[in-house]
């Protein structure tokens, strides 16, 4: 009896475990999808300066007024370069204004990057030391914010955005946040 349970109470374990990783993988649950804190609540107070301009500063209160995403990318963030021609074509539409956070990165390579893939981003505000986007929960670039006139986040999206996610989600929440007025 005491073999039977030396060898069969590990099993039971290694069991409930591959269980668990089962259901995990199973798609109970999409992680880019994850729950901001934020969502109903104000963008993180900040006063920054663009990317283009180091003397041009852009605070929170001077994106109130219009709907807009808010898209933290780096350079050197591999998911930026993948997500940033969905971008690109998103700015062409029109729909929506796109304000970009360069997250700790090199000025000069984030201008350099935007002359040579292309600028999206209405605004682009430098966040050199990542203050910012560590007092908006980001624990990795990409990550994108829809965010109301009033300035309110109303969804949160950690990973490169799509043009399905664009078209599925995005810009009929845009829609609706505008028609609230």
């Amino acid at each position: 009896m005491n073999r039977y349970l030396r060898y069969s109470v590990p099993l039971v374990v290694l069991a409930l475990i591959a269980s668990f990783f089962a259901w995990g993988l199973r798609g109970g649950y999409d992680p880019r999808e994850i729950p901001s804190p934020l969502i109903g609540k104000s963008v993180p107070a900040f006063s920054l300066p663009t990317v283009e301009q180091a003397d041009t500063l852009v605070s929170d209160k001077d994106l109130l007024g219009k709907v807009y995403l808010l898209n933290v990318w780096a350079t050197w963030c591999v998911s930026c370069r993948a997500e940033h021609q969905v971008l690109v074509q998103l700015a062409r539409r029109g729909k929506v204004d796109i304000v970009g956070i360069n997250w700790k990165d090199e000025r000069d390579k984030a201008s350099r990057w935007l002359e040579q893939l292309g600028n999206p981003y209405n605004i682009n505000i430098f966040d050199a030391k990542g203050r910012t986007a560590i007092d908006l929960g980001v624990y990795g670039a990409p990550e994108t914010f829809l965010v109301d006139r009033k300035g309110i986040i109303r969804y949160k999206y950690a990973g490169p955005v799509t043009t399905s996610l664009i078209n599925q989600t995005l810009l009929p929440m845009v829609e609706q946040l505008n028609s609230e007025g």
